[in-house]
């Protein structure tokens, strides 16, 4: 006679061993990894696929002669038209790499100006003061704003929030003070310093070659973007993402905060000296407005504007702004708004006045930004 646990040892069989994920699939149809992978690389494509669009519709406007009235000063390929988008690009391209410490990292920085003019006036100076070829200029340029960025940075970071903020307001203001004042004859004080012409490629003087000087505008916003997207995709991007939400978080975690907020601060820092280089060979020269304070707070609106931490959205408010800064101030003048009352073209001919109207109406009914509206649009016009 068995007893029952002689039964139960005599019927108990183990389970199957679970299939090796590798032998899951037999049949051709793609397992866990792969269809991970196929995701992965449909979500790429996503973001490959019309960033090349529109690079590409960019890269053909200088061979378009069409004219849009009230759009743009004269036809789309006019020497006009060309250098408002090239400035338009520069500036955009600034903003995404303010969006760097902002969007990213949530650095709340009010001097970045000081490095987008240190490079600009690094290499004007270079030029047209002290003789230097312009590759050597190009490279002491950049070299040495990235290394007032890595002092202002480790400074400047040693306090956090609001303090923070104030400390890299002083160091700009400081520089905004030199400029001004205008040592030695070196930087132009209020008028600014124009760059040496004879120093310069014949592509990049003179009107005729204004679509050059676009196409040198829109060669900065793709190494930007570039290098934005490399970062934003390694560990040292979701480091900045971590520290971004939640700082306290990510030190418990092991990260290395203070390194990290060096990172993207030097980072951001060196993406904008080198829009102040392209903007001095796209302007001719250095202008005291990069110092100011209010150029800095331009960025910020730019920033929230288009939509902050995403890559679309610095660009795309960095130019909106610029673009509408610029043509506000001969829409106001137009023969068509005469009629108007005085009040309303008083208030017409103010575009900052305009453009704070508008940043406080998308601040209120988007507060992710342009693109984060778009994005909504888009997925309800998908659900339905």
């Amino acid at each position: 006679m068995t007893s029952p646990t002689d039964h139960l040892s005599t019927t108990h069989t183990t389970p199957p061993s679970s299939p090796d994920p590798s032998q899951r699939k037999q049949d051709g149809s793609l397992g866990p990894d792969a269809g991970t992978a196929r995701r992965r690389g449909l979500r790429r494509l996503r973001t490959v696929i019309p960033a090349v669009l529109v690079l590409a519709l960019l890269a053909y406007l200088p061979y378009l002669p069409v004219d849009l009235p009230g759009i743009l000063p004269g036809r789309v390929n006019g020497p006009g038209s060309m250098q408002l988008l090239a400035t338009c690009l520069v500036v955009g391209g600034v903003a995404l790499s303010y969006d760097v410490l902002f969007g990213r990292t949530g650095l709340l920085s009010f001097g970045h100006a000081l490095f987008v003019a240190a490079g600009s006036y690094l290499l004007t100076v270079s030029v047209s003061e002290w003789s230097m070829p312009l590759p050597l200029a190009l490279l002491a340029a950049l070299g040495l704003s990235t290394v007032l960025a890595l002092v202002v940075g480790a400074i400047a970071l040693r306090v956090g929030g609001i303090a923070f903020a104030m400390v890299t307001l002083a160091f700009a203001q400081a520089a905004s003070i030199v400029v001004l004042r205008n040592p030695g004859g070196v930087t132009g004080g209020e008028e600014g310093r124009t760059l040496d012409r004879d120093a310069l490629p014949d592509l990049l003087v003179g009107v005729a070659n204004a679509p050059y000087r676009y196409w040198l505008a829109l060669a900065f916003v793709v190494v930007a973007w570039v290098t934005v997207t490399l970062v934003v995709r390694s560990h040292a991007g979701h480091a900045m993402a971590a520290v971004r939400e939640n700082e306290q978080r990510a030190a418990v975690l092991g990260f290395g905060t203070y390194r990290v907020k060096l990172l993207a601060f030097v980072l951001g820092s060196a993406l904008g000296s080198l829009g102040g280089i392209v903007h001095a060979l796209v302007l001719g020269g250095s202008s005291p407005h990069l110092t100011t304070s209010e150029f800095t707070l331009s960025l910020l609106v730019m920033v929230v504007l288009g939509g902050a931490g995403s890559r679309w959205g610095a660009l795309l408010g960095g130019v909106l702004y610029t673009y509408a800064d610029a043509r506000l101030v001969e829409v106001s003048s137009a023969p068509i708004l005469a009629s108007l009352p005085q009040v309303v073209r008083q208030v017409l001919s103010q575009p900052l006045f305009i453009l704070g109207a508008f940043f406080v109406v998308v601040v209120y009914f988007a507060p992710s930004g342009l693109t984060g509206l778009g994005g909504r649009l888009v997925r309800r016009t998908g659900s339905r």
